[in-house]
């Protein structure tokens, strides 16, 4: 396969699961990847849902291989219709398109996603009904031993549909989770000369964080096996070496009911992107997306409208409620101490004053202790000072 295609796909998983898709095969006959081969195509992400907000549509462009990133695609006319005729507009905003109203996907109404970009392509999804609702029940965390994963908490999510009708779901989470600093102290050093430092007050805003993280993987569900349409699904695993659940840990999830179609387009964009090489036997010839382009019927459109009921819950577990009388888990970096005799010229053992300068200048140590004012023993900036890499505002939803 061209370098220039491989390099371009790992630049965007989802793009590199849809790109693949289209270079493989055209709607009508396979398409045949051939060296400096490269193709334009529009990427859609475009989901609207049954929570009542201001929906958002992603348009890029795959990219080149001298392309910086995935390159968005503006100027574009996008809106949704449905079929009473109430049409939904959407705006460019900060690389996304949304709604100028908030709306929610209703039940018995068919939407049709309709896109013109500015060089006057026109593309339209097939008519789109919502899914089932099925709101999540709980999310649980226990402590599980697993065959390849080892020791560490497993996080479900439980649901159920009494009228067998949702059978498909697709899931999303944001984690977040509190950081201590190890080796925080009270007081800091701080260059006030050429070749002079000195202790004053530390900032104790630098001793707790909150760091955030959204899913990034294609993480699917179905109860189509089972008698029931009870969800019981193994969202998110832990280790209990992994520092994030070292003190609070707190998982948002989302459910999304999808039909068949939808489930079965990301399923088989999951299988590409999760191979270990795009020459995998896995390839499929063949992917079909709901979106077309009517104006050009040669150009590629590259995605999937989906409108899906939702479900989201939060919960909130602290680490010596699961592992009570155990050590925490090993910190973000290690935080091996280093020592600095704080002198300039020959000495044994070595003056390092110009070293440890440089070093606070860079923002690349932070203090933890001293012996008189010759000896200083410092750590790893992120030990001591947990902004170096995180956010100490306090989430709105975070309760202790």
């Amino acid at each position: 396969m061209d370098s220039k295609i491989m390099k371009t796909l790992f630049k965007n998983k989802l793009t590199i699961a849809l790109l693949l898709s289209i270079l493989l095969t055209s709607c009508t006959e396979t398409y045949v990847l051939q060296t400096d081969t490269y193709e334009e195509a529009l990427v859609i992400e475009a989901t609207i849902t049954s929570e009542l907000k201001k929906q958002e549509i992603k348009l890029s462009k795959t990219a080149k291989l001298e392309d910086d990133g995935v390159a968005i695609e503006t100027g574009a006319t996008v809106s949704i219709k449905d079929d009473l005729g109430t049409l939904y507009i959407f705006k460019e905003d900060n690389g996304m398109y949304m709604s100028e109203n908030a709306f929610q996907a209703l039940p018995e109404r068919t939407y049709t996603l309709d896109i013109k970009t500015k060089d006057g392509k026109i593309y339209q999804s097939s008519g789109e009904t919502v899914t089932t609702a099925n709101e999540i029940e709980d999310i649980t965390s226990e402590v599980v031993t697993d065959r390849k994963e080892g020791r560490g908490v497993q996080i479900r999510v439980h649901s159920y549909d009494p009228g067998n009708t949702s059978k498909y779901y697709r899931y999303e989470y944001e984690e977040t989770y509190k950081i201590i600093a190890p080796v925080y102290r009270q007081e800091k050093l701080v260059i006030i000369g050429p070749e002079t430092i000195q202790l004053q007050p530390n900032d104790p805003n630098t001793r707790i964080c909150y760091t955030t993280k959204a899913s990034n993987d294609i993480i699917l569900s179905t109860t189509t096996d089972l008698q029931e349409d009870r969800v019981n699904f193994p969202v998110r695993f832990i280790s209990d070496q992994n520092y994030i659940i070292s003190h609070r840990y707190s998982i948002f999830v989302k459910q999304y009911v999808q039909n068949l179609a939808s489930y079965t387009f990301r399923k088989t964009m999951k299988e590409i992107s999760s191979s270990a090489s795009v020459l995998s036997p896995k390839q499929p010839g063949f992917v079909n997306g709901n979106i077309k382009c009517i104006s050009h019927t040669d150009q590629k459109a590259i995605g999937f409208f989906e409108v899906s009921s939702v479900s989201s819950k939060r919960i909130f577990f602290n680490y010596k409620d699961l592992f009570p009388n155990e050590d925490l888990p090993p910190y973000y970096t290690e935080c091996q101490e280093e020592e600095f005799k704080f002198c300039f010229g020959f000495s044994i053992p070595p003056c390092r004053g110009s070293i440890l300068i440089s070093r606070l200048k860079a923002n690349a140590l932070t203090y933890k202790y001293n012996i008189e004012a010759t000896n200083y023993y410092m750590v790893p900036v992120e030990c001591g000072d947990c902004t170096s890499f995180s956010s100490n505002v306090i989430p709105s939803f975070w309760t202790n």
